[in-house]
């Protein structure tokens, strides 16, 4: 089964530029060996909330608003995608993604296949 992470990252996740050496490191050891994971597919990183831009469609009208679709303190940052044996498989790997420990969230979520 494929899963889908959305990489939510907690109100306090900081410039990572800005971490101590030491922290910095960390979180590049944890991708890399996410990256190197059997059945893991990187997604990207995602620019600012800020920066996005949300499109409705109401009665036919196109609505445009500058920003994120709701207000919140939690961002999807980024996503990547697993291949997996089973649903505990890719909780494993959403425990080891750097967010899940430092006030974010990783949602797992199972792909559709049509």
């Amino acid at each position: 089964m494929k899963y889908m992470m959305l990489i939510h990252h907690g109100p306090d996740v900081g410039d990572f530029d800005q971490l101590p050496d030491e922290e910095r490191q960390a979180v590049i050891a944890a991708w890399t060996a996410i990256r190197e994971t059997p059945g893991v597919t990187p997604g990207q990183h995602l620019n600012a909330p800020e920066t996005a831009t949300t499109v409705r469609v109401h009665d036919g009208e196109t609505l445009v608003t500058d920003g994120p679709f709701a207000e919140t303190k939690d961002a999807i940052g980024g996503y990547l995608l697993f291949e997996a044996d089973d649903l505990d498989a890719a909780l494993e790997l959403a425990a080891r993604i750097p967010a899940a420990r430092t006030g974010g969230a990783v949602e797992v979520r199972p792909i559709v296949e049509w």
